[in-house]
């Protein structure tokens, strides 16, 4: 072939690939190389736009999306400055720097020097090539291909949000939150310096690798930048001082438990969210709960308590406004057991859904219930319920029975109502845990025999707030539901419900006058305690929240004599109070703004008040209220029992009831009384116990006696030790206490219990 011949024909090659590859430049860009990725990244925010916790893609990296006109001006400047300074004058490759480049890649045999373009780089994200020779081509090819159908706006856009920039960031978005805790639209310039260094060495710069190193890096930068004449000295000397990491460390992983809850609920729920995701979660309150979760369990861990938890609700919305599921998500072993999630025993914490379905039976705050020694024959055997304190009150009106959780009139309840009806009612509250059929759980399920979680108890009891109606918790926003929701119980119902909870007068027989339980707004509180103190609950209930907490041990050990009182009980009422700094608690519609009556009723037989009866008002619905007049008292004050009660008719519980007066004794009660001198408190077989976490000064009994000379001063000895005063300091054991006025003397035998478990 002649040389002229041979001219022709790589002249003509050599145009023919010129035209080609300028056609294939040309060819528009196909469509999937530049969609914007659906970030599968998910950062999860609080209800004020707080960061808590962001979820990795599937092969581990961390990637959001931002535009361009939202990114900080100075993340441009600080990457253009390094990675690619003519960025603006060129068209996709710079041909002097790839000169020198291939040069210096020809002498050593091996590519040293890449003389990527800012394009060049966007070409290797989008079509990953090999590091050779051949591959630089290609890609020096593919940036030519988008520099010509893309602006550099759009280029930069793309690098932007694709440039890997170490831990497994992708993009300036993701780097800046894993770094700094901040957003790409707003960073300071040694930030943007710092970012933009670890573009050219994402694993060895990043300063959670070596600080050192990115330090220098970003000096690197600044030093660019200053050359390029965007950053003056003093800018780049202050930017330089900047720390290379923000003060907490690493992304925040906060609300754990939450966060996990809600990612398992959304995977659950078939939803696939990416981007941002505000939540309902309020964080600072979050933070504060969480912290008095570990003082709790700090407090209570001599009493054998290793755990502890606590949800809380926005009663409108439904919003979950902060949820802790143990005190350390991170202690080795248990922290990540979540028990608001997490089904456990609530004891008499269900005994208010029990007391609303009577209510809607027909039953009111005054039906008289026994609190009786009674034993009901069951398909698996008889069952002889007892009391927290195992005593006997024989009548009790249901405002007292359900405000101090006695055990025998809610069984006596459920029996009437039928276990299968209660469940019903339970079911209709949310507690989709109880699982089993009502023939399970029996007439235990008053006392909480069923297996239950924190958040439903905290949904069961928001739905008693809002009026008796449930509907479901709201994890995301805070929009009101707009379905109609599930009735639980009606309104009166729910009314009268709330208004027992929140009186602290009839809590007293069961809970003593000063308890957590009293707050300094309107709020219905309720406690409960499994069997052998394994768990403890207390749940309160305003019209704005709800808060429920939880105690005890998630290897269901016993706890040391650590009741609902004493152990959830303070904790309440600390959560309870943190909330209410922060969201409004408002108040309850009452049982009159309601429809209902106020009415004078005996105390005692709950008939309507006549002379010689001790009265209370209470609260009666169209129907409801009683129209007879009560035939228990005389009107000396004497007292005559229907003869379910006639037990009771001497005892101290009905003398106090009775205003201190003496009751009229039926003749077979009489006739075992001696006249003259006698003990009047305790009484003759009294069996008392230890109310746990009391002061020992504080758990005495008062002892009492009538009957003796007029003026004679009455000493009283314990089992023949003489007592200082007339108080008796519980100690257990069986005691034989006398009373001695002068040459009277009259003896009864007690039995004092030390704790046990209950269903309180």
């Amino acid at each position: 072939m002649s040389f002229r011949r041979f001219a022709l024909w790589s002249g003509g090659s050599f145009v023919l690939t010129l035209l080609g590859i300028a056609g294939w430049v040309a060819l528009p860009l196909p469509k999937e190389l530049l969609s914007t990725p659906r970030a599968p990244t998910l950062r999860l925010l609080d209800r004020a736009g707080a960061p808590l916790r962001s979820t990795r893609t599937p092969d581990g990296s961390l990637q959001q999306w931002v535009p361009l006109a939202e990114l900080d001006p100075a993340l441009l400047v600080a990457f253009v400055s390094v990675e690619d300074r003519r960025f603006f004058q060129h068209h996709g490759v710079d041909a002097r720097a790839l000169g020198r480049a291939l040069l210096a890649d020809i002498r050593s045999g091996r590519v040293v020097s890449g003389a990527s373009t800012i394009p060049m780089q966007l070409a290797r994200l989008l079509r990953p090539l090999p590091r050779s020779l051949p591959g630089k081509v290609a890609q020096a090819l593919w940036a030519l291909r988008l520099d010509a159908q893309l602006s550099k706006q759009s280029m930069l856009e793309q690098y932007l949000n694709r440039v890997p920039l170490g831990q497994g960031s992708i993009g300036v978005e993701e780097a800046a939150a894993l770094y700094f805790g901040a957003s790409a639209r707003a960073l300071s310039v040694g930030q943007a310096a710092l970012l933009a260094g670890l573009a050219g060495a994402p694993s060895q710069a990043n300063p959670l690798v070596s600080p050192r190193r990115a330090a220098a890096r970003r000096a690197l930068v600044l030093g660019r930048m200053r050359q390029a004449g965007v950053l003056s000295e003093t800018e780049a000397r202050a930017a330089r001082l900047e720390p290379v990491l923000r003060a907490a460390g690493p992304q925040e992983f906060l609300a754990p438990h939450y966060t996990a809850a809600l990612l398992s609920h959304l995977a659950a729920a078939g939803q696939r969210p990416s981007g941002e995701l505000r939540t309902s979660l309020d964080l600072p309150l979050q933070q504060a709960i969480e912290a008095e979760v570990r003082h709790t369990v700090e407090t209570l861990r001599t009493s054998g308590v290793r755990h502890a938890a606590a949800v809380v609700l926005d009663n409108r919305s439904g919003g979950i406004l902060a949820w802790v599921g143990s005190p350390d998500f991170f202690a080795p072993g248990s922290g990540q057991v979540d028990m608001v999630s997490s089904p456990r025993q609530p004891g008499s914490a269900l005994k208010p859904f029990l007391y609303g379905l009577a209510f809607d039976h027909g039953y009111t705050a005054a039906s008289i219930l026994p609190d009786v020694a009674t034993v009901y024959q069951t398909s698996t055997g008889p069952y002889a319920p007892r009391d927290y304190d195992r005593r006997f009150r024989g009548p009790v009106r249901a405002r007292e029975a359900l405000a101090s959780s006695l055990n025998l009139p809610a069984v006596e309840l459920a029996h009437r109502l039928g276990p299968a009806e209660l469940l019903q009612t339970l079911h209709r509250a949310g507690f989709g845990s109880l699982e089993h059929d009502a023939d399970h759980y029996g007439l235990g399920l008053a006392l909480g025999n069923g297996d239950v979680t924190l958040l439903e108890l905290a949904n069961g009891y928001r739905a008693i707030a809002n009026g008796g109606l449930w509907h479901p918790v709201r994890w995301l926003d805070a929009a009101v539901s707009s379905d109609e929701g599930q009735r639980v119980m009606s309104a009166g119902a729910a009314a009268l419900v709330l208004d027992i909870l929140a009186d602290p007068v009839a809590r007293i027989p069961g809970f003593g006058p000063v308890t957590p339980l009293e707050f300094p707004f309107p709020a219905a509180a309720k406690t409960g305690t499994s069997r052998h103190f394994t768990d403890n609950w207390a749940v309160a209930a305003t019209a704005g929240f709800t808060v429920a907490v939880w105690v005890g041990n998630f290897d269901g050990r016993p706890m040391e004599g650590v009741s609902g009182i004493t152990g959830a009980g303070p904790l309440l009422h600390r959560a309870a109070l943190l909330t209410a700094a922060r969201h409004s608690p408002g108040a309850f519609p009452t049982p009159q703004q309601l429809g209902a009556t106020a009415v004078s009723i005996c105390q005692l037989s709950g008939m309507l008040a006549v002379p010689g009866c001790p009265s209370a008002t209470e609260w009666f619905f169209a129907g409801t209220q009683p129209t007879r007049a009560c035939d228990w008292h005389d009107a000396k004050g004497g007292v005559t029992l229907p003869a379910e009660f006639a037990d009771w008719a001497g005892s101290s519980r009905l003398a106090a009831v009775s205003g201190g007066r003496s009751a009229a004794r039926p003749a077979a009660v009489a006739d075992s009384v001696s006249s003259g001198f006698h003990i009047t408190a305790p009484a003759a077989g009294d069996v008392f116990r230890f109310v746990p976490g009391v002061d020992p000064r504080y758990a005495t009994i008062g002892l009492r006696a009538a009957g003796g000379p007029r003026g004679a001063r009455v000493s009283w000895s314990v089992d023949g030790g003489m007592l200082p005063g007339s108080r008796l300091p519980l100690v257990p054991g069986r005691h034989v206490v006398s009373a001695i006025a002068g040459s009277l003397r009259d003896t009864v035998v007690i039995d004092v219990k030390g704790p046990e478990g209950s269903e309180r």
